[in-house]
C-alpha cells in the first residue's frame, strides 16, 4: 500500500510521546494533571438555554460561514476589543475551532511556488503542531525560528536569511504566546507587518489567549494594521471562545481578514468546512456579545498567577507569565523532570521539547523547560505547583 510521503515521516505528536514516557510507570500519588490547555473554569450558566432556546436548529443546515447572527456578534466583539471596524459579511468567517482555519490557511492562501522556489512558511520554536502540519499539508517548508530567553521568548523573524524570506509566503504567529506567555507589544507587531510587506508574505496572527492577561489587553494585530495603514488582507487574525470562555468544547472560534483573504478561505471551506449547528452558532452568538464572564474568568487566573509567584517566585530562571494559562519552567532534562514528577509524586507536566523542533544542529529549545497548565481548581494547582517546587527546585 501507499501513503502520501509528505505526512510518513512526522514527528509523533505530544499526547502519544507523553503516554509512552509516562504510562508504562506508577505514579507516586494521587494524580495531579497540569499537561493539557483545557480549562476547567465553568462556562457561563446560561449558555445551555440558549441551545436548548434555539434547538429546531438541529433540523436544518447550517451556514457554512458562520449565521448572520454569529458573524454579526464577532465583527462586534472585533470592534469592542481592539477599536476596528470589520464587515461580518466580507470579513470575518465563523470556524469549527481555531484550529481547522490554521491548518486550512496555508492550503487557501499561499501559492505552490514563489520566486520560482519551494515556498516555505515561518512559525515560532516552541510552536502549536498544527502549523507545522498546515505547512506540510500545503507543501511548503515549515521553517522553525526559535524564542528563547535571549529573544524575549518571541522569534526574531528579522534574524531569518533573507534567501528564505524570498521565498516566504506565510508566518505564524502566536501572541499572547504558547507555551511561554510572552506577548507582543505593538512595535513587535507593527516590525513584523513592515517585514511581511517588505517580502510579499501573509501572517497568521494565533491570538487565542488574548483574554487571559494580568492588566493590560494585549496589542492585536488588527488593530495595528489600522494604525499602520497596511493591508487587512495581509493580516488573518485567529480567536476562539476555547480559553477566553472555558468551551473548548463549543468549537467556536473565527477567522477575521481582508475581503479577499477570506473570500480564498471561504472557497475552501465551501468543499471541505464542517460548520457548527445552528443551535450551538446562536449560543456562540450570545457568548461573544457577553463580557461578565470573561473578567470573572480572568480574575480566576489572576489568583492563580499570585499562586504561582508565590510559591515558585524563587525557582532561579523562574519567570512569571505575562498572559495565557502555561508556565514554562527551566530544568536540566524536560523528560526527566516529568517522568521524576509523575513517579515520585504523581504530577503530570508536559516536556517542553515536545513542543519544538532542532534547528540547524541547535538543541530543540524545549529540551530545558517543562509546560505547566494552571487549569485545575485552584486548591488542586497549588498543590501542584507546591509538589513541583518540593521535587524539582528542593532548597
Amino acid at each position: 500500500m501507499f501513503y502520501p510521503e509528505r505526512f510518513s515521516n512526522l514527528p509523533a505528536h505530544a499526547w502519544p510521546r507523553l503516554r509512552a514516557l509516562l504510562d508504562v510507570h506508577e505514579g507516586g500519588g494521587p494524580l495531579i494533571q497540569m499537561t493539557i490547555g483545557e480549562p476547567k473554569h465553568a462556562f457561563p450558566a446560561w449558555i445551555t438555554d440558549r441551545i436548548v432556546e434555539a434547538a429546531e436548529g438541529f433540523n436544518s443546515y447550517p451556514p457554512n460561514d458562520g449565521s448572520p447572527q454569529l458573524r454579526g456578534a464577532i465583527a462586534g466583539w472585533i470592534k469592542r476589543r481592539y477599536g476596528v471596524d470589520m464587515d461580518a459579511d466580507t470579513e470575518v468567517m465563523a470556524l469549527n475551532g481555531t484550529r481547522e482555519g490554521l491548518y486550512n490557511a496555508v492550503m487557501a492562501l499561499c501559492p505552490e511556488t514563489k520566486n520560482g522556489e519551494r515556498p516555505a512558511v515561518l512559525m515560532p520554536n516552541p510552536f502549536y503542531q498544527v502549523y507545522m502540519i498546515g505547512a506540510i499539508s500545503g507543501a511548503s517548508d515549515p521553517i522553525m525560528v526559535n524564542a528563547t530567553e535571549e529573544t524575549g521568548h518571541l522569534p526574531d523573524f528579522h534574524a531569518v536569511d533573507p534567501a528564505v524570506l524570498d521565498r516566504t509566503t506565510a508566518c505564524y504567529f502566536c501572541s499572547p504566546a504558547n507555551p511561554q506567555g510572552a506577548v507582543a507589544s505593538r512595535d513587535y507587531w507593527a516590525r513584523l507587518i513592515e517585514l511581511a510587506e517588505k517580502h510579499d508574505f501573509k501572517i497568521f496572527a494565533d491570538e487565542c489567549y488574548s483574554e487571559i492577561y494580568r492588566d493590560t489587553p494585549p496589542v492585536g494585530a488588527m488593530q495595528v494594521v489600522e494604525e499602520t495603514g497596511a493591508d487587512r488582507n495581509r493580516v488573518a487574525i485567529f480567536h476562539s471562545l476555547s480559553k477566553r470562555s472555558n468551551l473548548p468544547g463549543l468549537r467556536s472560534g473565527f477567522v477575521a481578514s481582508g475581503p479577499e483573504t477570506i473570500r480564498e478561505i471561504k472557497q475552501l471551506r465551501n468543499y471541505a468546512g464542517a460548520p457548527l449547528p445552528l443551535p450551538l452558532q446562536a449560543a456562540a452568538a450570545a457568548v461573544w456579545d457577553d463580557e461578565d464572564h470573561v473578567a470573572e474568568n480572568r480574575a480566576l487566573y489572576l489568583e492563580k498567577y499570585h499562586i504561582a509567584d508565590r510559591i515558585l517566585g524563587n525557582v532561579p530562571g523562574y519567570h512569571s507569565p505575562e498572559a495565557g494559562f502555561f508556565l514554562w519552567l527551566p530544568v536540566e532534562d524536560d523528560e526527566e523532570a516529568a517522568l521524576k514528577l509523575w513517579k515520585d509524586v504523581g504530577v503530570k507536566v508536559l516536556p517542553g521539547g515536545y513542543l519544538a523542533q532542532d534547528v540547524k544542529g541547535v538543541e530543540n529549545p524545549g529540551k530545558k523547560y517543562i509546560r505547566v497548565a494552571l487549569v485545575a481548581p485552584k486548591d488542586e494547582m497549588a498543590r501542584g505547583l507546591e509538589l513541583i517546587r518540593d521535587c524539582l527546585y528542593p532548597t
